[in-house]
């Protein structure tokens, strides 16, 4: 079987058939992390997800084998939720929402819960979700590559473009502030 990387090479040099197999192996997890970095708007991480696949196609001539495809495709949807964020009516909109939202989002994958959120159900969820969404954008972006994602430090680094240090600060950073809205709730 290819790796990702043999695939990526592949469609670079004109055989787009071997995309079918890229987007197989990668719509799922990455509709999962973009549902995440929308707080839960499916329709929005849908979106996304169909847009990063077809920004990856047409930047393929960018991918430099074999630098690993995965950080490589998740740098491309970082980006585009970024830049979504960025546009002042989703700004407004998503302000607003969150100042609006009891239910919070829930984090599990839409499609296939991933096995450390069974045992995250319900409220307990819910609520952790609530909190991971109001950490710093970097912060975000890197807990959930890391543990919901289970990308290694150096995917992560890659995804954000970002040195590996810069990654485990923000980590870091971002799990004590966790650690303390748990803190203050008690």
């Amino acid at each position: 079987m290819p790796t990702d990387e043999q695939l990526a090479l592949r469609v670079q040099q004109g055989h787009a058939s071997e995309l079918a197999e890229l987007v197989e192996r990668h719509h799922s997890p990455l509709l999962g992390f973009l549902y995440r970095m929308t707080g839960g708007d499916r329709a929005l991480a849908e979106d996304l997800t169909q847009e990063a696949f077809l920004r990856a196609l047409r930047a393929i001539g960018q991918y430099r084998y074999p630098r690993p495809f995965k950080p490589w495709l998740y740098a491309i949807a970082t980006n585009l939720a970024r830049d979504h964020y960025k546009r002042a009516e989703t700004r407004y909109t998503a302000h607003a929402a969150a100042l609006d939202d009891d239910s919070a989002m829930d984090m599990a994958d839409p499609d296939t819960p991933l096995p450390e959120e069974a045992w995250l159900a319900g409220a307990e969820a819910r609520h952790v979700a609530a909190m991971v969404k109001m950490l710093p954008d970097h912060q975000r972006e890197a807990l959930i590559l890391r543990y919901y994602q289970n990308l290694s430090l150096n995917e992560i680094a890659g995804a954000l473009d970002v040195p590996v240090g810069t990654v485990k600060s923000r980590l870091s950073l971002g799990l004590r502030r966790l650690r303390e809205m748990m803190e203050l709730e008690q």
